[in-house]
């Protein structure tokens, strides 16, 4: 099953790499960079989650600035 997998992956590695530049960048516009962007928002919204368990809460009765 990997092996199938890796020899497919090998011929769209060996094809985009021979492709003519502008459809190499037009195919990381279009698919890399949109990947990218969810990634990050997702990324974002997980270490904010954490984050906001992590923080002090309004109720917490430790005093930060005494």
């Amino acid at each position: 099953m990997f092996n199938g997998l890796a020899d497919w992956w090998d011929g769209v590695e060996l094809w985009l790499a021979q492709a003519w530049f502008p459809v190499q960048f037009v195919l990381v516009m279009v698919v890399v960079v949109p990947l990218c962007l969810a990634a990050a928002w997702v990324l974002d919204k997980v270490v904010g989650l954490f984050a906001s368990r992590l923080a002090p809460g309004p109720d917490d009765d430790s005093d930060a600035s005494a």
